[in-house]
């Protein structure tokens, strides 16, 4: 598999990333292991995790795989810091103690001594600039390489990454991690303009819309070991289950029927290959699901089919056009 530079950093990615977010609850820890060293062993090294997921357990697996014996060296660990959930609330804190506490304990679940893309996981009620002097201070210890904002919408990435560029000694950002798919294109609004215009690259979160782009739910079907069917994670889908949705889970799955992919590749092919994105994350859940996800290498959507499937989902993106001209 090939990498990509994490916008203009030195940090390089595989262009599809692995989600570790129902690692620990729904997804055992064998299998997710089972997961991890198959992604690794097909070219993959980014693996994107947070202390939020699964109240620590999915960090605590890939620090598992680390101590069987994993290199660490070839993956890239991509965690958070800033949401967490006390006393099951989910809590946004994004203060300097909390966040530099949050690493702590991903370095300790992680079982390493640094972290390779270190990310705000929320914007918050903390001053912008105690959150942010609290990642430079982990980068000059060297518990952190490169830093990165998620769930940032556009005039927050763009004002979290000027006051990073303001002064010297200051980290630069290098990504921002966002929802974006077919069926999630609101980060072309504003969030890929900043990215561009600041060198970040995108990490696209759910890039196979959640679930719904792989079609598994078309036509009313409702899988019993789908997400859809979780009592924990239905909330997650409903948005995308809608009939304008329907009609383009529909147009994916008539593109994967005519160029003899599935209707998983051709969503992530989309995600992958879009402007400014450094790496699409997919949740796989099962080896299958996982080796469906890895045949894509090498492949890529002809123009045509791109420019349709852009025109379904919400329009022409004027990114990608600018590119072409």
């Amino acid at each position: 598999m090939e990498s990509r530079a994490l916008g203009s950093s030195g940090l390089h990615v595989s262009p599809i990333g692995l989600g570790t977010m129902a690692w620990g609850r729904d997804v055992e820890a064998a299998t997710a292991r089972r997961l991890l060293e198959s992604f690794v062993a097909g070219g993959g090294n980014l693996v994107d995790t947070a202390p939020a997921y699964s109240a620590g357990a999915a960090e605590k697996i890939i620090g598992s795989a680390i101590a069987r014996g994993l290199p660490r060296d070839e993956l890239v660990i991509a965690t958070k810091a800033g949401f967490v959930v006390r006393d099951g609330r989910r809590v946004i804190d994004t203060s300097r103690g909390a966040l530099l506490d949050d690493l702590e304990g991903s370095l300790r679940r992680l079982n390493t001594n640094y972290i390779d893309l270190w990310q705000i996981h929320a914007w918050g009620e903390a001053p912008l600039e105690e959150t942010l002097a609290a990642a430079d201070s982990a980068v000059q210890r060297g518990l952190v390489r490169y830093v990165g904002v998620s769930n940032f919408v556009g005039w927050q990435t763009a004002t979290a990454a000027t006051w990073q560029e303001a002064l010297p000694g200051r980290v630069h950002l290098s990504s921002v991690q966002v929802e974006y798919s077919l069926l999630a294109r609101r980060a072309e609004v504003e969030v890929v303009g900043a990215a561009k215009y600041h060198g970040l690259g995108i990490l696209a979160w759910s890039s196979l819309g959640r679930g719904a782009l792989t079609g598994k739910y078309r036509f009313g079907k409702m899988p019993t070991d789908s997400r859809a069917a979780s009592p924990h994670f239905s909330w997650f889908l409903e948005p995308y289950l809608q009939p304008r949705s329907a009609a383009i889970v529909d147009a994916v799955a008539h593109a994967a029927q005519g160029l003899g992919l599935t209707p998983t590749q051709v969503a992530l092919l989309w995600a992958r290959d879009a402007p400014q994105v450094a790496s699409a994350l997919v949740g796989p859940r099962t080896l299958d699901q996982l080796d469906e996800i890895l045949e894509v290498d090498g492949k890529r959507l002809v123009a045509p089919i791109v420019s349709a499937l852009d025109d379904i989902s919400g329009g022409q993106n004027a990114l990608r056009s600018a590119t072409k001209s």
